[in-house]
């Protein structure tokens, strides 16, 4: 490497500093869009997930589905699923 090169490397041309400012921001907002979309999950998703997760978990355990409560809490721009799923007994092979 020369000594420009690390002269460039170590102060960027101002452009540089542009083209570089300018992917931070769209990765950032990209970010923002892809979180904001994680909020609103729609109703028919929430059902597809609880019936994918009955059919695995009944695979290995007999659950109660009548009382399995199933649901997302959203606080501080995180998402928790939090399920409730009584098992009856454990499966044996």
């Amino acid at each position: 490497m020369s000594f420009s090169e690390v002269l460039t490397k170590f102060f960027p041309k101002e452009e540089d500093k542009k083209i570089h400012s300018k992917e931070i921001a769209k990765e950032r907002l990209r970010l923002v869009l892809v979180q904001d979309r994680g909020n609103s999950l729609p109703e028919d998703m929430l059902l597809q997930l609880r019936a994918e997760l009955i059919k695995l978990i009944s695979r290995y355990m007999v659950i109660d589905e009548g009382q399995l409560d199933m649901a997302f809490n959203k606080s501080e721009g995180e998402i928790a699923l939090v399920a409730s799923i009584p098992v009856v007994r454990i499966k044996r092979e």
